[in-house]
């Protein structure tokens, strides 16, 4: 069984053919950073837009790198929330068009649940249950996953993302836009403890987060204390040291709750090594494991939406008709498979 995955919920048009035999057989991902560096953060018409004009050849370039014919493609999945509704509408759309053409079913996938399985792609995949921390520049969430679609919300942010906090800091520190990884690059060169930058909501019980009061201290501290090179990297350090540190309190807290010992990590940010280098030490000392995906699959793919699509549509979970997609979309929603 083959499924054509089609991601574009936001700035990166992802396309992938999945094979439940053969695993991954070829994916693409065109960025549009350079759209919108210009603008500081993601024009919605111009990521619609921009989604419409590359598509169509991606999935061209994917089918011929995976020897594959519409006729066998059993299905096509898309990504139908969360995300910008334009952009989604495109991919829907997209979808929907092809399942009928092709005569094979439309998979209508959560982005969420994308990241979530992403790790099975690779060699090591985790058993269930895990704990999942998905982290990016949209969402920010603890989870407990007893089985695809068996989720339970152990917590999120309750106003910026983690990877959003990243760009707006990176930006501060005059970084070009995405500046997440920049900064991250940048902090390599800071000098340990020279800045102390708070971990918030650490202090409560709890396993939800907050960053914007962080990015708020960040800012206060970048003013106050000038904009020389190695007073930036100073504060990336602390910066990064504290996302992260909070990061893994929730996630120690999450873990001793659930008492379980694997921990799933996907999303944008789950590309930062020295995140994924401070919870394998984490988990080390739990007896546990960390999985997460490799960094081309960290960002948003088709391939994630590809393997969703699969399980949804093994499971007899496929469109209804006409194309809706959902801007806003819980992740318990989601009917178990």
């Amino acid at each position: 069984m083959r499924v054509l995955g089609i991601e574009s919920s936001c700035d990166e048009t992802g396309i992938a053919v999945y094979d439940d035999e053969q695993g991954l057989l070829a994916h693409r991902i065109y960025s549009q950073i350079k759209l919108h560096a210009d603008y500081g953060g993601v024009v919605p018409e111009l990521a619609s837009r921009d989604h419409v004009r590359k598509a169509i050849p991606l999935i061209r370039e994917v089918m011929a790198e995976a020897d594959c014919t519409p006729e066998q493609i059993d299905g096509v999945a898309y990504t139908a929330g969360p995300g910008l509704i334009g952009a989604l509408l495109v991919g829907a759309t997209l979808g929907n068009s092809l399942a009928f053409a092709w005569d094979c079913a439309a998979v209508p996938v959560h982005h969420m649940e994308g990241h979530l399985l992403a790790p099975m792609l690779e060699q090591d995949i985790p058993d269930f249950p895990f704990v999942a921390l998905l982290v990016s520049g949209g969402h920010t969430m603890l989870v407990k996953v007893e089985g695809i679609g068996e989720y339970q919300l152990l917590g999120e942010s309750i106003d910026d993302a983690a990877g959003e906090a990243f760009d707006k800091t990176a930006k501060l520190l005059g970084l070009d836009y995405p500046g997440g990884a920049a900064l991250a690059q940048m902090a390599q060169n800071g000098t340990p403890g020279r800045f102390k930058l708070p971990r918030p909501m650490t202090d409560r019980p709890g396993l939800d987060f907050s960053f914007s009061g962080l990015k708020t201290h960040a800012a206060n501290t970048i003013r106050d204390n000038g904009d020389d090179p190695q007073t930036h990297a100073d504060i990336a350090y602390a910066f990064q040291d504290a996302v992260i540190d909070t990061l893994i309190i929730k996630c120690r807290r999450a873990l001793k709750q659930t008492g379980l010992n694997r921990l799933v990590i996907a999303g944008g940010v789950s590309a930062n090594i020295e995140l994924r280098r401070q919870l394998e030490v984490e988990l080390s000392k739990r007896n546990g494991k960390v999985y997460y995906p490799r960094p081309e699959l960290c960002t948003d793919n088709g391939a994630m939406i590809a393997y969703a699509g699969m399980q949804r549509l093994k499971a007899g979970q496929v469109a209804k008709e006409g194309v809706e997609v959902f801007p806003r979309w819980p992740l318990e929603q989601l009917p178990p498979v």
